[in-house]
C-alpha cells in the first residue's frame, strides 16, 4: 500500500495552519508576479520592438531584489532575535498595504493626475522595491518556523510538503492569475490578491507564539547578521548546492521573456502566458509528488548536478520552439528537473542547520535565491535587449549546462552527497 507519508504531519495543528497561511500567501505572491509583468508590457509594448518590454519587465526583478538582498542578513538577525508570529503578522500587513498602493493605477489610471504609462510604470518599480524589503522576512519567518511545528523525526516529511504547498501555490498563483486577468482584469485580479492575502493572515493568527532560542543576545549586531553567511561557507555541501542553484537559474531564468513568447512569438495571449507562467511549477509539484512517494535514498549529489544540466537543455529548445503545447512541455520538464534541485537543497539546508541560527542562514540563503531569480529576470530582459529574445534564451541554457558540468567536475563533495 502506498503511503503518502508527507501527508501525515498535517495531523500537527499548528504546521497545518501555518502551511495553509503560506498557501495563499504564495499564491498570492504568484498571482501578482503574473500581473505585474503582464501590466508592464502592456505599459511599455511597442509594435515591432519586443525588446522594449523584455527591458521593462526585467526591471520589476531588478526592483525588487536590491532591497530584499540589501536587507537579508539584517532581516535574518531580525527574526533570530524576535518572537516570529508577532513578526509574520507585521510584514504580512505590512505587505498588504503595499500592494493595495496598486489600486490607484488600476481603477483611476492616474487620469486625474495625467500621468503617463511610463509614470505609471516607475510608480510600479518603485512599490516592487519596498515589497522586496518586506520578502527579506517573509520567506525565511515561514520557514524558520516549520522545524519548530512538528518533531524532529517528522521533519523531512514536513520539508517535502512544505515544497509541494509553495509549488501547488505557485501553479494556481500563476495559471490563475493569467486567467483572471483574461476574466476580470488587472482590477479584478488586484482584489483577489489582497483577499488572499489577508486569508492567510487568519491562518497565521492561529499559529503559536515562537519566542528567540537566542540565549545571550550578540554585542556586535553586524557579527550576528553575517553568522548566517559564514555558516553557509563553512559547510562546503551547503555551500556547493547553493551556488549551483544561484548560477544555474541566473543563467536560465527566462521568467521575464514568457510575455514576449507568449504574446509576440507563441501568438497565445494572457491565457496563454499563465500556462507557460505555470508550467514550470507544474512540473516542480509532479516531482514533489513522486518524490512523497519515492523519496530519494542515494546519491542526492549527483541527481543534482544532472538535474540542473537537463534544466539548461530544456531551456535551450524552449527558446527555438515555435510551438505552443512543445514550449508549454519543455517548460513543464524544466520544472521537474528544477524541483528535484529545490527538495535536494532545502533538506540539506534545514537538516544541518542549528535552531539558534536558522533564521540567519535561511535569510542568507535567501540572497542567493533571491539573486538568481530576481536578477536573472534583469539579466533575461537585458540579454534580450542585447542579443534579442530567442538567442539570450538558448545563451543562458547554454550557459546554465556548463555551470552544472564545471561545478560537477570540481566540486567532489557534493557531486559524492548523500542525506
Amino acid at each position: 500500500m502506498i503511503k503518502f507519508e508527507p501527508l501525515q504531519t498535517l495531523k500537527f495543528r499548528e504546521f497545518r495552519n501555518l502551511i495553509l497561511g503560506r498557501l495563499f500567501m504564495v499564491i498570492s505572491f504568484r498571482m501578482l508576479s503574473t500581473l505585474l509583468a503582464w501590466w508592464i508590457y502592456i505599459l511599455n509594448r511597442e509594435p515591432g520592438n519586443p525588446k522594449a518590454a523584455a527591458y521593462a519587465i526585467g526591471i520589476i526583478g531588478l526592483s525588487e531584489v536590491i532591497p530584499a538582498v540589501s536587507m537579508a542578513l539584517y532581516a535574518g538577525h531580525v527574526i533570530d532575535n524576535s518572537e516570529k508570529k508577532r513578526l509574520l503578522l507585521i510584514t504580512n500587513y505590512l505587505y498588504f498595504f503595499l500592494i493595495s498602493l496598486f489600486i490607484l493605477p488600476a481603477f483611476f489610471n492616474f487620469n486625474l493626475l495625467h500621468f503617463s504609462k511610463k509614470e505609471v510604470s516607475y510608480f510600479i518599480y518603485g512599490v516592487i522595491f519596498f515589497t522586496g524589503i518586506l520578502r527579506a522576512f517573509l520567506g525565511p519567518i515561514v520557514s524558520s518556523m516549520v522545524p519548530k511545528t512538528v518533531p524532529r523525526e517528522s521533519l523531512p516529511n514536513a520539508i517535502t510538503l512544505t515544497q509541494g504547498t509553495f509549488l501547488t501555490a505557485s501553479v494556481f498563483g500563476h495559471a490563475i492569475g493569467g486567467f483572471l486577468i483574461a476574466l476580470i482584469e488587472i482590477k479584478g485580479t488586484l482584489l483577489v490578491i489582497l483577499s488572499l492575502l489577508l486569508l492567510a493572515s487568519f491562518f497565521y493568527w492561529q499559529v503559536n507564539k515562537h519566542p528567540s532560542e537566542i540565549k545571550e543576545k550578540a554585542d556586535n549586531v553586524f557579527d550576528s547578521m553575517f553568522e548566517g553567511m559564514r555558516y553557509i561557507f563553512r559547510n562546503k555541501t551547503i555551500l556547493g548546492a547553493v551556488t549551483l542553484d544561484l548560477f544555474a537559474v541566473l543563467f536560465g531564468g527566462i521568467v521575464a521573456l514568457i510575455p514576449i513568447f507568449a504574446s509576440d512569438i507563441l501568438k497565445v495571449g494572457s491565457q496563454g502566458f499563465g500556462m507557460l507562467n505555470a508550467a514550470t511549477d507544474i512540473g516542480s509539484m509532479c516531482v514533489i509528488l513522486t518524490l512523497s512517494i519515492f523519496p530519494l535514498r542515494r546519491k542526492q549529489g549527483k541527481i543534482l548536478l544532472f538535474a540542473v544540466a537537463g534544466f539548461g537543455l530544456c531551456i535551450i529548445f524552449f527558446g527555438i520552439s515555435k510551438i505552443f503545447w512543445l514550449s508549454f512541455i519543455l517548460l513543464v520538464l524544466s520544472g521537474m528537473l528544477d524541483g528535484i534541485s529545490v527538495v535536494v537543497r532545502h533538506t540539506i539546508l534545514q537538516l544541518k542547520t542549528p535552531d539558534e541560527i536558522r533564521g540567519r542562514v535561511l535569510s542568507a540563503n535567501s540572497i542567493f535565491i533571491n539573486s538568481s531569480n530576481e536578477l536573472g529576470q534583469f539579466e533575461s530582459g537585458a540579454m534580450a535587449k542585447i542579443f534579442g529574445v530567442i538567442p539570450s534564451v538558448v545563451i543562458g541554457g547554454s550557459l546554465t549546462m556548463l555551470v552544472a558540468i564545471f561545478v560537477g567536475t570540481r566540486a567532489k563533495e557534493l557531486r559524492e552527497m548523500e542525506y
